[in-house]
């Protein structure tokens, strides 16, 4: 993959500049960074790293940045491996697997860190796939990672090492997980037939189902991303009672998908009319377009791959090294009301504030914001990470 040029500043918000980091765990990592204005060479600001998740950028931070910058800390947002003006990352779907895998992942994070001179931030961040990276982030390496922010997918835990077991057989690995062969079948099986996102974005077909889409990128790209905010008035979200198929098929069909569509075509009855385009303030056109061009240019295949990570159960051994270990730093949650990924594995939103989370000191749904909330509730998602940053300690480099 060919190194772009940084992204256009004509794109981004004054104050916030687009550069690259060299040599990240083998990644020229592209970051969108603010608060660098020092008054000096020892500047003292602490660092707040920024993840993205899925289909998103370092660009999704945009309308945070500023304010947590203005509060005084240094503020770093990566494309992360897979994404946008980052390269280094295999693209192809028959190539190295374990490059994408969690823990790798949190190595990207831990070496971007350690090139930009910190030996621990404020606050690491993290937004749908990016909350999990957060999560094992501040689970690894709690000494740099300090705090911890999850935004729209809660943290169960690591998973389960199977216990007792020497007269009751273990369950399969990952029978009550992602990585469970059984539920695929079980989904196919309801009438009409059904299958989970997650093994969908797993398949081949994926990346060019949404990339080269009959409706166009774009439009692909503004049905999903309205589909799965506040915009969409269905988003009525609620808790599911456990992981089965019927339970699973309450979710709208962006997460438990008819099992002959593809993601393109699931979202096209969705996309909203021309006023409402219009009318979109969260996510204007223009600002559309910024994402449209950087999947146009590397495709999904690079995000995909964590998905694939994920539900291939390859690398579920390693999670469970550390089952029964908690987060043990500041933690929060924030999540848009209207954001059924809040409830999407059921259970783990509970787990995360009784069990896998010991400091939790905020657990905020926000009115007005469905997936998407840093960018739907851009404000009140700023106003309450400075309220937890001040909450979780005080903003010096170290």
């Amino acid at each position: 993959m060919s190194a772009p040029a940084p992204l256009d500043q004509a794109v981004l918000p004054a104050g916030i500049r687009s550069r690259y980091v060299e040599n990240i765990n083998g990644l020229r990592m592209h970051v969108l960074e603010t608060g660098y204005q020092s008054h000096s060479p020892a500047d003292d600001r602490a660092c707040v790293l920024l993840l993205h998740g899925f289909p998103e950028l370092a660009y999704s931070w945009r309308k945070v940045m500023l304010p947590l910058a203005q509060a005084g800390y240094h503020v770093i947002a990566p494309d992360q491996r897979g994404y946008g003006r980052t390269t280094g990352w295999d693209a192809d779907y028959d190539g190295e697997l374990g490059s994408f895998r969690l823990f790798n992942l949190v190595r990207d994070a831990l070496g971007l860190v350690s090139a930009l001179g910190y030996r621990s931030v404020a606050a690491v961040v993290g937004h749908d796939f990016g909350a999990p990276v957060a999560a094992w982030c501040a689970l690894l390496r709690p000494d740099v990672f300090r705090s911890v922010a999850l935004m729209s997918a809660p943290f169960g835990g690591p998973p389960p090492l199977p216990f007792d077991t020497t007269a009751i057989p273990a369950p399969l690995q990952g029978a009550t997980g992602l990585a469970d062969p059984d539920m695929n079948a079980a989904l196919a099986l309801l009438q009409p037939p059904r299958k989970h996102y997650q093994w969908y974005y797993s398949t081949r077909a994926a990346n060019d189902d949404m990339r080269n889409c009959a409706q166009g990128l774009h439009a692909f790209l503004r049905a999903y991303y309205h589909f799965k905010s506040a915009d969409w008035k269905q988003n009525q979200p609620y808790p599911l009672e456990s992981w089965d198929a019927g339970e699973l098929a309450k979710l709208p069909r962006y997460y438990v998908m008819d099992l002959d569509k593809g993601m393109a075509e699931t979202v096209a009855p969705e996309i909203p009319c021309a006023a409402d385009i219009a009318a979109c303030a969260w996510l204007p056109e223009s600002e559309l377009a910024v994402y449209s061009a950087e999947f146009a240019r590397t495709g999904f295949q690079g995000g995909l791959q964590w998905y694939r990570c994920a539900t291939s159960g390859r690398f579920s051994a390693e999670m469970q090294l550390f089952s029964g270990r908690t987060i043990d730093v500041p933690a929060c949650f924030i999540a848009g009301k209207n954001d059924w990924g809040v409830y999407q594995k059921p259970g783990d939103f509970e787990k995360m504030q009784n069990v896998a989370c010991t400091q939790m000191l905020g657990c905020h749904l926000l009115d007005g914001a469905g997936h998407w909330v840093q960018q739907e509730q851009a404000q009140e998602v700023s106003r309450l990470l400075l309220q937890f940053l001040r909450q979780a300690g005080p903003n010096r480099k170290s």
